[in-house]
């Protein structure tokens, strides 16, 4: 089975926040859960580089267009790296293969009479690099997003009949039976698209005439495709359209378009009606988070209030980073993120419950075992109880992208372990029953296997080190491959009897 999940594709006039983080974390999550439950991959991230917005910021800075491209596609690069993101490919617009790909989908729309001519006056937004309608303005006048007027423009270009793909696109939202469904997730982002086509539809400039830094129609070389165009296509170009066939027919379409709720329309409606017009298949989910403020406020690089993917590895870590970014608030909602928040959660989620248990396990067995697995009836029951907590609701909260819940499964599954603990007292038995403390411990142990492997889409490099710690054989994420197919712990338990232990140090320092 494949699995064909996409970030937006990151603008490249600044530098990467906490807000593209966000997002490319958490399809990096859903990515790494697909893979390990054997399915073909395909995670796409990127850099959108035409547009007047790119040509004024090298124009400010002295550059290029294309230098400043080059300069702010590396550093989205160099983030991804940092967060220790597992995208398979990075598409940039200014690449050869996607011109090819934008050529021909306006042709194609151009050939078949979806693209036409004229003039048109409204209302244009800088920021946004679109019209808006003046029902779209907020109750001031001003863009919904950007909070400022747009300016009135005229001129003549091309449009795309998006007004005519009013009917087809109600029912693939609407019709969750319909061979060409498309789920709008959450449900309120939905019912706010559906409430909107039920209003009507505008056809929608497709070209800029005044705009040098982008793709050329291959019909009116006078004229460059709409910037959101050209950035939608992104997501054929990345899988072989229209060069390779087998690529394509193999990945697309896209399972999860994952984005912030500015762009939900450009994804849920214009980019369906484009794929309709040129007969290809449409995306499947389309998910749309919420935003997020900063102490409160709205992020902004003027307030110098915006958090860097640096910042947030250098505070935590990279793994702890990860974790954090995604779960503070409901994945998908709109919620306010503050460096106090991220604190308070590392410290009761990393450092008190999943560093605690790691710790206390790993002391004893020090201290009463000269750390090797002890020589014990192998008792799986505490791992099972683990693996029955997460088992019915993990998977499924993955897969419906509730990310915050699926986390929370995986504390209560370490609580559950700190509470057996607690119960057991080993502490007692290491003065009273050393036998049975030897059961205890090897119990914990593989109970703990279990939780490493629940948690490597969310912090890999962790899960692997815990698993080295436990004196787990194998690779992790072979091993879990194979646990998440049949589903079965093996008679024998994960960790060996007898193996050697790590000293773990300490994984997750509190911080004051």
């Amino acid at each position: 089975m494949k699995f064909y999940i996409t970030t937006p594709i990151y603008y490249a006039n600044g530098i990467p926040h906490i807000g593209h983080s966000y997002t490319t974390i958490a399809a990096d999550i859903m990515a790494r859960w697909k893979r390990l439950n054997n399915f073909d991959v395909y995670f796409l991230t990127g850099t959108d580089e035409h547009g007047s917005k790119i040509a004024e910021a090298a124009k400010a800075k002295g550059k290029k267009p294309q230098e400043l491209c080059d300069e702010m596609s590396a550093k989205f690069r160099e983030a991804w790296k940092l967060l220790d993101i597992s995208n398979d490919d990075f598409i940039r617009t200014t690449e050869q293969r996607h011109f090819i790909a934008v050529e021909n989908i306006v042709q194609t729309l151009f050939d078949k009479g979806l693209i036409f001519k004229k003039k048109y006056e409204g209302m244009y937004c800088i920021g946004c690099e679109r019209f808006f309608a003046k029902k779209d303005l907020d109750e001031n006048g001003c863009c919904p997003f950007h909070k400022t007027k747009p300016i009135l423009q005229s001129e003549e270009n091309y449009f795309f009949k998006l007004s005519s793909f009013q009917d087809a696109l109600l029912e693939r939202i609407t019709d969750v039976n319909h061979k060409e469904h498309i789920d709008i997730q959450p449900e309120e982002r939905r019912n706010e698209i559906v409430g909107k086509l039920k209003l009507g539809l505008e056809d929608v400039s497709f070209s800029r005439s005044a705009i040098e830094w982008g793709i050329p129609l291959p019909f009116d070389k006078s004229q460059t495709a709409y910037v959101w165009v050209d950035a939608l296509i992104n997501y054929i170009t990345a899988v072989g359209y229209p060069s390779d066939e087998t690529k394509f027919k193999k990945y697309w379409s896209a399972d999860i378009h994952l984005m912030a709720k500015d762009i939900l329309w450009f994804h849920s409606v214009i980019w369906p009606a484009v794929l309709m017009g040129a007969q290809l298949p449409l995306p499947k989910t389309i998910y749309s988070h919420g935003f997020f403020t900063l102490n409160g406020s709205k992020m902004s690089k003027s307030l110098g209030n915006v958090i860097s993917p640096q910042e947030l590895v250098e505070n935590y870590g990279v793994d702890a980073a990860r974790y954090l970014t995604v779960t503070l608030i409901p994945f998908g909602h709109d919620g306010d993120i503050s460096w106090q928040g991220l604190t308070l959660k590392y410290n009761m989620d990393l450092a008190n419950n999943l560093g605690n248990l790691i710790s206390r396990t790993l002391k004893m067995a020090e201290k009463n075992f000269n750390l090797k697995i002890p020589q014990a009836v192998l008792n799986l029951e505490l791992a099972k109880n683990v693996e029955r907590n997460l088992k019915e609701t993990f998977a499924s909260n993955m897969d419906n992208l509730q990310l915050h819940k699926a986390a929370e499964n995986l504390q209560d599954a370490i609580t559950l372990v700190n509470i057996q603990i607690e119960t057991d007292a080993p502490w007692k038995l290491a003065k009273t029953d050393k036998d049975k403390l030897a059961v205890c411990i090897y119990s914990y142990l593989q109970a703990i296997d279990i939780i490493a492997m629940y948690l490597l889409s969310f912090m890999p490099s962790l899960a692997e080190k815990i698993w080295q710690i436990t004196g787990a054989p194998g690779n992790i994420n072979d091993v879990a491959k194979k646990y998440f197919t049949n589903g079965i712990i093996p008679k024998e338990g994960f960790s060996v009897s007898g193996a050697d232990l790590q000293i773990p140090g300490i994984l997750f320092p509190r911080i004051l």
